[in-house]
């Protein structure tokens, strides 16, 4: 019995692997469609809430389709005149900063400690950290090259969205599995509006703060806080490095230190105090395993993994509760809050 189990274990592994696999070898095809899917949710209220008012399916449609495209194309705009501004001038940024280090390193030489200025300018390709937040979002628009078929797909999916669970109940019959799709559906939207809206509101503060210190390219930093905020856990540090660097070589340490300081009090008030208020418990998911899927789908599915880390988990730790030989699994995802002492 054990050596079947034994056997079991090994059959479940090697097909995980396989199946890892080729959606990493599909991630080409499989990006667009993740992309599509949780564009198509957090549209999907706008677009049920506009169909309640009788409005007619097709009209509701285009206008939910037609303002998210104006969206884009503003945003877009900005961002691109904004990240061509600030290439051209990333030499006399990097060479700024340089300058910086130098000043910090012949203080401390005076205090009697020695930095290693050639071996730190070795290390850490300056002009690299400096157009970090410009290659992220670059990166973050290649994903959208093939933006008519997204767009195109997120259409079919808001369509079909009002019959695929009474499909499912027709083919399957079920009552479990419609329960269960249902819960899925209704954990995802929760997450991804909430977080949207959220994400949205860190970057209008970033934007604001940024504006009155003075920041280059305030928009820029905004939108990659907006994005960033996504992310779990690192995503909030990550956006503030650009904009924290940009500020120190422009207006010196002071506004450097001001601008640090919105980004840990948006962090603390937005990310730890706000947003679990908001988002409630529903997600049941421990703090180790939001890192982990953080790396995991990070690895699997690149920039677009980071972003739906939580997401893909949640889906997933609800497929594994569904049946009982996995439910060990999602045991192991949750927060074990709920488990008997």
């Amino acid at each position: 019995m054990q050596e079947n189990r034994v056997g079991y274990l090994f059959i479940v592994m090697a097909s995980i692997v396989i199946v890892l696999t080729g959606i990493k070898s599909a991630s080409d095809v499989l990006v667009p469609f993740l992309l599509s899917l949780f564009i198509a949710i957090i549209l999907s209220p706008s677009y049920n809430y506009i169909k309640s008012k009788k409005v007619p399916e097709g009209i509701a449609l285009l206008l939910v389709i037609g303002l998210f495209l104006v969206f884009l194309a503003l945003v877009g705009k900005l961002i691109g005149t904004s990240v061509a501004d600030f290439s051209a001038n990333t030499d006399v940024y990097a060479s700024k900063l340089t300058a910086h280090y130098a000043d910090i390193a012949n203080y401390a030489l005076s205090i009697g400690v020695t930095l290693p200025i050639d071996d730190f300018s070795n290390v850490f390709n300056y002009k690299r950290i400096m157009t970090f937040g410009t290659t992220i979002l670059q990166g973050m628009g290649s994903m959208f090259t093939n933006g008519f078929v997204i767009i195109l797909t997120v259409v079919f999916m808001l369509l079909e969205s009002g019959h695929f669970v009474n499909k499912i109940d027709f083919a399957d019959g079920n009552k479990d599995t419609i329960l269960h799709i249902k819960e899925i559906s209704t954990k995802i939207k929760h997450y991804m509006v909430l977080k949207a809206l959220i994400s949205l509101l860190t970057g209008f503060i970033v934007w604001i703060a940024l504006v009155l210190v003075g920041t280059d390219y305030a928009f820029l930093w905004a939108v990659l806080a907006f994005m960033f905020n996504f992310i779990p856990n690192i995503g909030s540090i990550i956006a503030a490095v650009p904009a924290v660097l940009i500020t120190l070589v422009q207006l010196g340490s002071v506004s450097a230190a001001i601008v640090t300081l919105v980004y840990v009090s948006v962090n603390v008030i937005i990310g730890s105090i706000i947003e679990p208020k908001v988002m409630g418990k529903g997600l049941g998911l421990s703090t180790l395993i939001v890192f982990l899927s953080l790396l995991f789908w990070g690895w699997l599915l690149g920039m677009v993994g980071m972003l739906l880390s939580i997401p893909l988990t949640i889906m997933a730790k609800i497929a594994f509760d569904a049946h009982e030989n996995t439910k060990w699994l999602a045991v192991l995802l949750g927060t074990g809050e709920n488990l008997k002492k």
